[in-house]
């Protein structure tokens, strides 16, 4: 039987990455939100104007900016969730 763990410390730099993968997540949600708004933005124009294919864009770009966003957040516990049904198997 083989018993492996991941091993945190066995290469050199590996803090630095999980720093730089800290720093690529929060780009991530911060560009969400900043597409959250302008995706809202085109909603907003596209229904004022009765543009529907304005505001069909808009709800769309709202519905993927929240997506990004979920998927940002939640992506670490999604990882230790697959690597846990991986180790069941």
């Amino acid at each position: 039987m083989v018993d492996i763990d991941p091993n945190g410390t066995g290469l050199p730099g590996i803090e630095q990455l999980r720093v730089i993968v800290g720093a690529v997540m929060t780009i991530g949600l911060i560009m969400s939100v900043l597409a959250l708004i302008i995706a809202a933005i085109v909603w907003g124009f596209g229904s004022n104007s009765s543009n529907p294919h304005l505001a069909s864009r808009g709800k769309t770009g709202v519905l993927v900016a929240c997506g990004a966003a979920i998927i940002c957040g939640a992506s670490v516990t999604l990882v230790n969730f697959f690597w846990d049904v991986g180790q069941a198997v």
